[in-house]
């Protein structure tokens, strides 16, 4: 019986076989151009109806064979129509494509939606996959530098996962963070860094910049709002991704420092200056030579590696997307790496018309190991030693052991620590776990109407883990642990309409509440004397001192409401209203609830006859929104009167208390930020060039402050609604295809001009910040002030030297007295303006890509050259044009001063540096290898790319690089310091990227 119905299926199969052969039994070919007449090689060209096809050759031309009786075939290319042509009883069928400009008709993200770009009456940068993906990057927002208008991305330093702060339009909060509000996937997160997210899992980032984009998230949405979607799985055959590369890291540059018998006779000048007997004899300084550069022992050539898997298919039914990635990073300095493993995966399926479910999750394991790196003084850090350290000694002794560098001359730093001890004998390592999960429901009871039920959660674990070993000098082992927990849970409940009337009135609405707590732990634990290194953190019982254990609690909740409608008439008038108010458990009774409306109105102007008749303008829309926005700028206890533990003694027992805290509770309302932005958006000659421009003005008012409180009132500050920020500035975005033949170019560039000034502060008094902490100057490195830009350079001014070779500083007033009211403003760490540019070149199948980018206007605080310039008794090693050009009698217009230990310095703009630069983030050359002329159908694309990061940086700044902000983060007061940062590196790639 078996026998029979294998025979059967055999027979069925020869059939059909026969069947399918006579049916293709005639070829059609031809050649497929564009408009301009070009041959446009690997177009694809399907049966309709059918998964049969293929690609034209480097030529243009194609093949194909197709059924007798009628058959359509559908031509498809990047950036053109799609053309249909019923091959009827042809046998060469010649096409030409149209080209499509697809930037007004393609989707975009906002808030709680999609919309059209050409319908968009708000502010909004799109950043697409392959901007972002186009170098390896730690963080996602590395790849926004320069990619947007409008918004400021500065690495805070260059060591692997070194965290980075972003600014939209600007700075608006003093109290609170300055960061934007991250939404993955629709879920806002409570984190600063999507640093959960691979960069090559993203389809997109959508920046919302003005108020009509951002009000719709209300008290969290002032900052501006970052979009990130993370790509879906589509219909179809089921594609499988992979990409990997492998860069070379290297120090930027080396500072030019003095070599050994100059460091020699550098210090005995100074010691004739301070008439002491020289440190060195003349035979030692004739046997230096150059010595030994300890930034030699401290950097190395570093590897990175990245690799990203992704598979993706489905059916009209069920789409899925399922990813691996792994980015392995070694830092430049000895002992620091950063690794990332990454599992995403995302479903999509229709139950039927009516029901639909989304699901999507990311998990992510990161391991960070960091060095002492930043920071320190006369050497008390690795980058400071690696920088002060002698180049008359080397690092080991004669037996192997380390060298002592504090006790190597009597005229040394006593906290100069030989750099082996950092690399070798400290660690300081993070391992995180992270977690970003949601779900959604989606009913559509009838066309036009969906009713959206989603959840999610975003779980993060930090697990810090550092250790002093007893080889480290002067110690006697210390460890500390400690653990921090974030939880998030977040429901949101949407209601959206879209409907057309009459062919001309558009409407589409949504409307919604949600919910989201964030719930934050601590625990810490710390030990001190160690009798073996063997368990390190794993035993802190062990410790002969242990420390007294902390932990910490907050807890807070959001309940928001929110709605907005969009409206078109012809697609020429379009408006845009919306509102959320939100209520926060962190506000007082009275002012836990603030309401945030906004409205936007946009003209397409080119949809008017008097306008279509013009060749040129291809399409021109003019944009004008107004809207609120708020910041919570307080953390989830600052309205409650807190009490603090502590410890009292009675009698001759210890006690345990509680008391009032130093904080006086506020009746507290929220910082509110007022937007006011005209924009035009045109593009020319059929849409092949393209021009945005921004007018913004931002107000934000009740600013959050700390205010001291007079003696006697039993609290030593307070919170309150104190002040008021504006922010003014242009963005313009250009963008064109130059040139668009077989070899093609295109062309993009985008700058912002921002304007900051504190308007109002409490009782007009001054707020000092930021901080330079060294033995040789202690001072307020940012000032806030009435009527000037935010964090301002606040301190003296240099005015030469004495007849003795000594720094002297204006006298402002007059009144014969160098002190306080001589300070003035120093600098500015604010830009005037930042500005990107990429460009794309392709021919055939190479592709040239160079992306520059740049500040321009700002200035750096270098703290790093108060011990490295000035600071010369203490026999730290300095650049070598503190040598050649300090001041003696005979060069008394000097850049340094006098080499002498009683030397005296005031913070001054001696220390205010140029931090302008322009540098070449990434070149890219790309060969796309010809699968189809080899006759590869089992690859659906392959391409091999070298590339180079950082590779020119042009700045007038001294120290490693202008890239770096010491004190920054969410602080907004902490700008533009550089105090030993870890310096930035170039790099070069080489990858592949391919698809089956």
């Amino acid at each position: 019986m078996k026998a029979i119905i294998y025979m059967r299926f055999l027979a069925i199969c020869m059939l059909l076989h026969a069947y399918g052969a006579n049916a293709q039994n005639r070829t059609v070919s031809g050649k497929v151009t564009g408009s301009d007449k070009e041959a446009l090689p690997g177009v694809s060209i399907l049966i309709k109806g059918t998964t049969q096809g293929t690609t034209t050759d480097a030529k243009g031309d194609y093949s194909i064979g197709v059924p007798a009786t009628d058959a359509v075939l559908i031509f498809s290319f990047v950036g053109y129509n799609s053309t249909e042509i019923n091959t009827a009883n042809q046998s060469v069928i010649d096409v030409s494509l149209q080209q499509n400009d697809q930037q007004l008709s393609e989707i975009v993200v906002v808030g709680y939606g999609t919309v059209k770009k050409s319908d968009l009456t708000g502010s909004l940068s799109q950043i697409k996959a392959k901007e972002i993906n186009a170098f390896p990057a730690t963080n996602v927002l590395q790849a926004m530098s320069g990619r947007a208008p409008g918004v400021q991305v500065t690495q805070n330093t260059g060591a692997p996962g070194a965290g980075v702060s972003v600014r939209i339009r600007g700075t608006n909060s003093v109290q609170g963070s300055n960061e934007p509000l991250y939404v993955v996937d629709g879920f806002p997160t409570s984190g600063s860094n999507p640093t959960i997210i691979n960069n090559s899992d993203i389809e997109s980032i959508e920046v919302l910049k003005d108020a009509s984009a951002t009000a719709i998230y209300g008290s969290r949405g002032a900052n501006g709002v970052v979009l990130i979607t993370t790509k879906q799985g589509k219909s179809g055959k089921m594609q499988v991704d992979y990409e990997g590369s492998f860069s070379q890291q290297t120090l930027r540059k080396k500072l030019d420092l003095m070599n050994a018998k100059e460091y020699a006779m550098f210090y005995n000048e100074q010691a004739a200056n301070d008439k002491v007997n020289p440190y060195f004899t003349q035979a030692q300084i004739d046997g230096f030579g150059e010595g030994y550069d300890w930034q030699d022992l401290v950097f190395r050539k570093a590897p990175m590696q990245t690799h990203n898997l992704t598979a993706s298919g489905g059916n009209e039914k069920t789409r899925f997307s399922v990813g691996a990635s792994i980015f392995d990073q070694d830092g430049i300095i000895k002992g620091s790496n950063y690794k990332r493993y990454s599992l995403r995966a995302a479903l999509n399926t229709d139950f039927s018309k009516m029901f639909s479910l989304s699901y999507g999750a990311t998990l992510t394991k990161i391991k960070t190991s960091r060095q002492n790196n930043g920071g320190g003084n006369r050497g008390g850090s690795l980058i400071s030693a690696a920088i002060s350290a002698p180049p008359t000694l080397t690092p080991y002794n004669e037996d192997g052991s380390y060298r002592a560098l504090a006790t190597a001359y009597p005229f040394i730093s006593n906290v100069l620590i030989n750099p082996l001890n950092y690399i070798n004998e400290q660690t300081d390592e993070v391992d995180a776990n992270r977690i970003l999960a949601n779900a959604a429901l989606t009913f559509k009871p009838f066309e036009g109407l969906a009713i959206k039920i989603s959840g999610g959660i975003e779980n993060s674990d930090d697990i810090t883990n550092g250790y002093t070993t007893t080889n480290f000098i002067n110690s006697q082992g210390t460890a500390t642990v400690s653990n921090a927990r974030g939880t998030s849970l977040l429901s949101e409940n949407t209601i959206s309409y879209i409907k057309t009337l009459a062919e001309k009135h558009s409407i589409s609405a949504v409307a919604g509440f949600t919910y989201q707590d964030f719930l934050s732990t601590t625990l810490g634990g710390s030990g001190v004397g160690f009798l073996s290194n063997v368990t390190e953190t794993a035993n802190l019982g062990s410790a002969n001192t242990p420390g007294i254990p902390s932990s910490s609690y907050s807890f807070s909740t959001l309940l928001s409401y929110l709605a907005r409608v969009n409206y078109s008439f012809s697609s020429k008038y379009l408006a845009t209203l919306s509102f959320r108010a939100d209520g926060s458990s962190k506000y007082s009774e009275g002012n836990k609830w603030g309401y945030f409306p906004s409205a936007a109105l946009a003209w397409r102007v080119s949809e008017e006859e008097f306008i279509k008749n013009v060749p040129a303008i291809s399409d021109l829309k003019l944009r004008s929104s107004w809207g609120l926005t708020g910041s919570q700028a307080i953390g989830a206890y600052a309205t409650l009167n807190n009490l603090a533990a502590g410890k009292t003694v009675f009698g001759d027992a210890l006690y345990n208390t509680f008391a009032p805290g130093t904080l006086l509770p506020g009746n507290l309302k929220w910082e509110t930020t007022e937007q006011l932005d005209f924009g035009v958006d045109a593009a020319f000659l059929n849409n092949r060039y393209h021009i945005s421009l921004d007018y913004y003005i931002k107000n934000t008012r009740d600013l959050l402050n700390t205010v001291q409180l007079p003696l006697g009132y039993g609290f030593t500050s307070t919170i309150q609604n104190v002040g008021q920020i504006r922010n003014k500035g242009l963005e313009i975005a250009v963008d064109g295809r130059i040139i668009d033949k077989a070899f093609k170019w295109n062309l993009g560039a985008n700058v912002s001009f921002n304007r900051n000034k504190v308007v109002k502060l409490y009782n007009g008094a001054d707020i000092l910040g930021g901080s330079i902490g060294v033995t040789l100057i202690s001072d307020a490195a940012n000032l806030l002030r009435e009527g000037e830009p935010m964090s301002v350079f606040y301190g003296y001014l240099k005015n030469g030297y004495n007849e003795t070779g000594k720094e002297i500083y204006k006298d402002l007033n007059e009144d014969g007295v160098i002190n306080q009211l001589d300070k003035t403003i120093i600098g500015n760490p604010n830009p005037d303006f930042i500005y990107g540019i990429n460009s794309n070149m392709s021919f055939k199948g190479l592709e040239l890509s160079i992306f520059l980018q740049g500040v321009q206007g700002n200035d750096l605080v270098n703290v790093s050259s108060i011990n490295n310039t000035l600071d010369y008794g203490f026999g730290l090693n300095m650049p070598r044009e503190v040598y050649t050009n300090h001041w003696t009698p005979t060069n008394t217009n000097a850049k340094y001063p006098v080499l002498s230990r009683a030397n005296s310095y005031n913070y001054s703009d001696r220390l205010v540096e140029d931090g302008s630069y322009m540098r070449l983030r990434n070149i890219q050359l790309a060969y796309n290898l010809p699968l189809s002329g080899w006759g590869v159908k089992w690859m659906r694309s392959a391409q091999i790319y070298v590339s180079g990061q950082n590779l020119l940086t042009f700045t007038k700044y001294s120290w490693w690089d202008p890239e770096t902000n010491s004190q920054g983060g969410s602080n907004s007061l902490g700008q533009g310091i550089d105090h030993y940062s870890y310096p930035t590196s170039k790099s070069v790639t080489t990858g592949i990227r391919v698809g089956f």
